[in-house]
């Protein structure tokens, strides 16, 4: 199934025009997520939205925005006023100046977007402001309503379509200076930055996204199979680091590939060491889960039939639980 768009409206350069839809250029759904569930029970914890005064459950026709004055005291703000309020931006992305891609810092990017053409009309116009942008070698700034909130959008041609970089506004960007004042002031000798520098060339590759491994997945789902299997959980022995001693050393010790002299293991120790393998089906689960309409037979039968998939392939996951209101 293609994904929702988060964002109907329409792109506009001048006077030219087309309709466009916004999709998220990123997904977390392939995650390893957790329920949260009553350890006596098994089941599933549920939420429900009370008045913090009387405790009692309140509808959701019945809870509007409030906008906090003191400890007890809220403004009340209806949707119909917000409503009052709509921005031009609020179903058109209007490029209002073209900026230089470098200018931007990465600290105002929150994250980026798909924009394509919407239904089968406006292509030609689509393509000429995606030329246009691209021909300038520059990143086009828009306006554009989100979540009922108007941000700003950097525009910039990547290959048939377009990535809008959405980006934070000035004060919601922390000053560098609160956090870096107080680092101190070090001299570093020439030879401690050729040695470091060493290091570097020794490191350096092309910047390959598919070689990254994220090994606090795996971990965890290793962790699944192992429970599921039936298998006891050992306890993960705590990895500490040695101190360094002196600066210079440690360069030189890196720059050789070694690592600092381990303490000294206990015989159980090196045999864990020794005898621990990588489980097969590491990168995947070992059983399906199960849905909403499986009776305790089939999950029963699904438990004792389960075999290890290809690896990579993820679980089924169960439906995504609904976002909060605002």
């Amino acid at each position: 199934m293609a994904p929702r768009a988060n964002w109907k409206g329409y792109l506009r350069l001048s006077l030219v025009t087309c309709p466009v839809a916004l999709f998220p250029a990123t997904s977390e759904a392939d995650k390893v997520s957790f329920n949260q569930i009553n350890k006596r029970t098994g089941n599933r914890i549920k939420y429900q939205r009370v008045d913090a005064e009387t405790g009692e459950d309140v509808d959701n026709e019945d809870i509007v925005k409030g906008y906090k004055v003191d400890t007890d005291s809220y403004i009340e703000v209806t949707k119909d006023e917000l409503d009052n309020i709509a921005l031009d931006s609020n179903r058109t992305i209007d490029i209002d100046q073209f900026v230089p891609r470098t200018e931007i810092d990465d600290l105002y990017v929150v994250r980026p977007y798909y924009l394509v053409p919407d239904g089968k009309v406006g292509h030609d116009a689509y393509a000429v402001i995606r030329d246009t942008i691209r021909a300038t070698g520059k990143v086009a700034l828009a306006r554009l309503v989100l979540t009922n909130r108007e941000h700003v959008v950097a525009l910039e041609a990547r290959g048939k379509g377009l990535v809008g970089l959405l980006l934070r506004y000035p004060y919601e960007v922390r000053a560098a200076e609160d956090y870096f004042d107080d680092i101190q002031d070090v001299k570093i000798t020439k030879d401690m930055l050729d040695l470091a520098k060493h290091i570097v060339d020794q490191k350096s590759g092309r910047f390959e996204p598919a070689k990254f491994e994220d090994h606090y997945e795996a971990a965890l789902i290793e962790l699944i199979n192992q429970k599921q299997a039936g298998h006891p959980i050992a306890k993960a022995k705590v990895k500490t680091e040695g101190n360094v001693i002196n600066l210079m050393d440690a360069l030189r010790q890196s720059l050789k590939g070694g690592k600092a002299a381990p303490a000294k293991e206990t015989a159980p120790a090196k045999k864990a060491a020794k005898t621990k393998k990588r489980v097969a089906g590491q990168r995947e689960m070992l059983f399906a889960i199960s849905g909403k309409g499986e009776n305790k037979g089939d999950k029963s039968a699904a438990k004792a039939t389960a075999k290890p998939e290809k690896a990579g392939k993820r679980p089924a996951r169960a439906a995504p639980a609904r976002k909060k209101a605002g």
